[in-house]
């Protein structure tokens, strides 16, 4: 196995860091790893937003459902779906169709993970922060964000504070690799991969307030976070930034 394979088979988010900073090179190394990533025929429909401020990002953070390490990491980025830019070399295009917001989500998801994976291969670590959608109007005023851009998730990065994380149990790949056509969910390997979970965050440590630890298993903490993900405004908050109106 490649040093590559070895890198992507052990990924887990790091949550704790120390102080030590990110250099300028480090910095570039990795911005140079997310432009490179592939692009919707090359729109390029994606623009980071490099929270330095540090008065800022603790008014992220607590737009952010109050997660400690936005503030505590070295850095932390916001990825955001951008076609202000493209508005203003083609205004005449109408940008409403709901195609631009997939195309603009998809791409900004490729450039965050290759971002994550670049500072993986330099002993770096980070967890990626959706919660910047859960009060995403107000962040949205926060970062001055145009219309045509949406904030998609944040990014924390630093170096690894303690051990690393255990590596957390994926569904197996008889259930997410199928073959030639759609297969129902299978409820018996279901069952035993909520097994799995349940051991998984019975052994797992605590930390206050962000441990799913009252759990029965996978489906259990589908069941929950699917619930609490729901955000009622967020279609008319898209409408308002010119998207998924057609």
């Amino acid at each position: 196995m490649n040093d590559t394979l070895k890198l992507l088979h052990n990924h887990s988010s790091v949550r704790s860091y120390t102080n030590k900073s990110i250099t300028e090179e480090q910095r570039e190394v990795i911005f140079k790893a997310a432009s490179q990533t592939s692009s919707f025929s090359l729109l390029q429909a994606v623009s980071i937003i490099r929270i330095t401020d540090p008065n800022l990002r603790k008014k992220v953070m607590h737009l952010s459902v109050n997660q400690p390490y936005i503030e505590e990491a070295t850095e932390f980025w916001v990825f955001c779906a951008d076609f202000n830019r493209n508005h203003q070399v083609a205004p005449d295009v109408d940008l409403e169709y709901i195609e631009f917001l997939l195309i603009g989500s998809f791409d900004a998801g490729l450039m965050a993970q290759n971002a994550l994976t670049a500072a993986e291969s330099m002993g770096l670590g980070g967890v990626f922060i959706g919660g910047v959608r859960a009060n995403i109007n107000e962040l949205s005023n926060l970062l001055e964000l145009p219309k045509y851009v949406i904030p998609l998730v944040g990014l924390c990065l630093g170096f690894p504070a303690g051990n690393k994380p255990e590596l957390k149990p994926r569904l197996p790949q008889s259930m997410v690799l199928l073959e030639n056509q759609y297969q129902s969910l299978d409820h018996e390997k279901l069952a035993i991969y909520d097994e799995t979970m349940l051991k998984y965050y019975e052994s797992r440590p605590i930390k206050a307030p962000f441990t799913v630890k009252k759990v029965k298993g996978w489906s259990d903490h589908i069941q929950d976070h699917l619930q609490r993900s729901i955000l009622p405004e967020m279609m008319d908050y898209l409408n308002k930034q010119g998207f998924a109106k057609k």
